[in-house]
């Protein structure tokens, strides 16, 4: 039996919470791989509605959940999102998480630098404002704080000055006042006894239970296309977001992704600034959102929401080497009479068959669409092939071709259960 690694395979919110939540019945553990808590799950389990933005699908399922050293983690946020869950009845034991002990950690001063920096900006990136970017920054710089050094007061002292000394500038410029280092190494003292029980070598752990046949599901956080590398730069995460960080940020080799599963929705959408070439802006974007409930987990911001983009899609397909895709939301579409899906882009005389890396080309893009007959019938809560008009099962094929890559699952509503299985890839 394989492992599985799920992916966003647009610009994130594409229901990846409610397929991992499904996926779980048939993994082991849950592992996060990248990310902060700028990510948004949705799960909903009956009449119960789960809202994770840091911890892994799989607490919810009672599964062992890992956090992996290649997330940026706010360990306040941490443990109020652990309280949260056990006022819903779910208790977050250090049995059932392990927070990576090198994993790098958010602080406060983060939060205010990224805000500073957004509020000052004349041309937007859209962040969500709480501070995965700049705890990146400090990862790379080699000065982050750590999850292990909350063990090690006098490392902690000594990391603090080192990160006061290079944030002090960046305040002063943004007009921010001095940050208080001896605060700060309060504020982390308190946390300390609350956040190490779950602290462990989650790298070691995992080679152990990957050794021992179990299986793994990675889960990612946002969408291919945000991808600090491969995204629409500059208005992307700061994390590398495609499949293959799932190694790195988790501590496995490389072979451990295994089957690698692309989550899309039937339309595409997109939170916050930058380049979206199918993007509507007519009342039948308006009715995409409306009908899709298109706002942002984390940000309650309203998703900008436009027709299906085989080009983009065909892109992360390639990038992330998906073996299958999980297509979500179709019910969304129901009752409309023409349907569009993107197949390339024109710029002046030139066609692209996909997204070339220059801004100003990204902004400039002019979708060529293909029109489909659209379908009256309801497609909500089918859990069968046989359910689905004949309309939809023409759009979802066409899909398939369009991309690449085979539709393995088909979500039809936000229930857990209303998830039509043509391939399981855990048998992989």
């Amino acid at each position: 039996m394989a492992n599985v690694t799920v992916i966003g395979a647009q610009w994130g919110d594409e229901g990846k919470g409610k397929l991992v939540d499904w996926l779980s019945n048939r993994a082991d553990v849950v592992v996060r791989f990248q990310g902060g808590h700028n990510a948004g799950h949705t799960l909903v389990v009956g009449d119960q509605v789960y809202k994770l933005s840091l911890l892994p699908s799989g607490v919810v399922q009672g599964k062992l959940s890992v956090i992996g050293n290649g997330v940026v983690v706010d360990p306040w946020h941490l443990l109020e999102e652990i309280a949260k869950l056990g006022g819903q009845g779910v208790a977050v034991t250090p049995e059932l998480l392990i927070l990576a002990d090198n994993a790098c950690l958010i602080l406060p001063l983060h939060k205010d630098l990224d805000q500073a920096r957004e509020k000052a900006a004349i041309k937007k990136i859209g962040t969500t404002g709480r501070g995965i970017g700049p705890a990146y920054e400090d990862k790379v710089g080699r000065r982050a704080i750590r999850v292990a050094d909350l063990a090690d007061r006098e490392a902690l002292i000594a990391k603090i000055d080192r990160l006061l000394a290079h944030h002090g500038p960046l305040r002063r410029g943004l007009g921010l006042p001095e940050a208080d280092g001896a605060a700060l190494l309060a504020e982390l003292e308190v946390i300390a006894p609350k956040v190490l029980p779950f602290a462990k070598p989650a790298w070691l752990h995992l080679n152990e239970l990957v050794r021992a046949g179990r299986r793994v599901l990675f889960e990612g956080a946002q969408g291919a296309l945000l991808d600090v590398d491969h995204g629409t730069y500059p208005y992307v995460t700061s994390s590398n977001t495609v499949a293959g960080q799932a190694a790195a940020g988790s501590g496995l080799g490389a072979k451990a992704t295994g089957y690698i599963l692309g989550i899309v929705k039937a339309y595409t959408t997109r939170v916050g600034e930058g380049p979206f070439p199918t993007e509507l802006f007519d009342e039948i974007g308006q009715r995409i959102g409306e009908v899709g409930k298109e706002f942002g987990t984390v940000t309650g911001r309203a998703r900008r929401c436009g027709w299906f983009d085989a080009a983009l899609v065909r892109q992360s397909v390639a990038l992330n080497g998906i073996a299958g895709i999980a297509l979500t939301k179709l019910d969304v579409l129901d009752g409309f009479a023409t349907l569009k899906i993107c197949t390339g882009y024109r710029l002046g005389d030139q066609e692209f068959s996909y997204l070339p890396a220059g801004l100003k080309a990204q902004e400039q893009l002019v979708p060529v669409y293909e029109e489909l007959e659209g379908w009256s019938d309801s497609t909500q809560g089918a859990r069968s092939w046989r359910d689905l008009p004949a309309n939809a099962v023409k759009y979802v094929r066409r899909i398939e071709e369009l991309i690449g890559a085979p539709v393995a699952l088909l979500s039809t509503s936000p229930q857990r259960d209303d998830t039509i299985m043509m391939r399981d890839p855990f048998a992989d």
